[in-house]
């Protein structure tokens, strides 16, 4: 497992800039030395004020991202142009503005007859057109530890022969979830976790406090490096 590097900054809005700026820095960088960069997106609040800012920034960042491919760490079962798909939100909030054309989208229900069958297209897209590792793992952290849709004493936890695996009967809603799996999730250069808010704090103390953790954001590391950003609320209880 990589070291953990803690970054702190004084509230959400400085926390959303910083991880906006450093995702193009290190998009940028990688088309430099000639690569096509695969990233995988989150969804919630603080990812969508990051998305925000991503647009505001891109213009000056040199990055071009018709050579970003874009995928999701996970989503929710639900129709096409459903609020709660972290897809649509983030086609509205920088997507669509910087013109990315590499968007692989997680099936919605619209589309696909289940979660499971959502699940299997989404890991053969991933084989057939994945680039064999993130260069950006980008992941929210919920109060209770959980990363993508993978909560705590949920069956999709132990999957280890899978790419994405269905989630049902999620306890935070819509129960029915699409996730990438640790073992897709940890193919990455770099795993980011996002953190704003005191309801975040005592996740963030028993994942970074406790070497023998079990929550799942403890089980998620980057090949090279795995960065918390946080704001001071989130890291009061360090």
């Amino acid at each position: 497992m990589s070291p953990s590097v803690v970054e702190v900054h004084d509230d959400a809005e400085a926390l959303a800039t910083s991880v906006a700026g450093a995702l193009l820095s290190r998009l940028a960088a990688a088309q430099e030395s000639g690569g096509e960069p695969h990233v995988a997106l989150t969804g919630g609040s603080i990812a969508e004020a990051v998305h925000r800012e991503i647009a505001r920034l891109s213009a000056d960042s040199g990055v071009d991202w018709s050579r970003v491919v874009i995928w999701w760490g996970d989503e929710r079962f639900v129709p096409s142009g459903s609020p709660d798909r972290n897809a649509d939100r983030a086609r509205s909030d920088f997507l669509d503005a910087v013109v990315a054309t590499q968007v692989h989208e997680m099936p919605s229900s619209d589309v696909a007859v289940d979660a499971e069958s959502a699940a299997a297209a989404y890991g053969e897209t991933m084989r057939e057109q994945g680039g064999g590792e993130f260069e950006v793992v980008m992941l929210g952290l919920g109060p209770d530890g959980h990363v993508a849709s993978l909560f705590p004493g949920h069956p999709a936890l132990d999957v280890d022969d899978r790419i994405t695996v269905a989630v049902h009967d999620s306890p935070k809603p819509p129960p029915e979830r699409i996730s990438l799996t640790f073992g897709a999730l940890n193919r990455t250069r770099s795993v980011w976790i996002v953190a704003s808010g005191e309801s975040k704090a005592e996740a963030v103390a028993a994942v970074l406090g406790d070497e023998t953790s079990d929550l799942p954001a403890a089980r998620v590391a980057g090949r090279e490096d795995t960065v918390w950003f946080l704001d001071v609320a989130a890291a009061s209880h360090l």
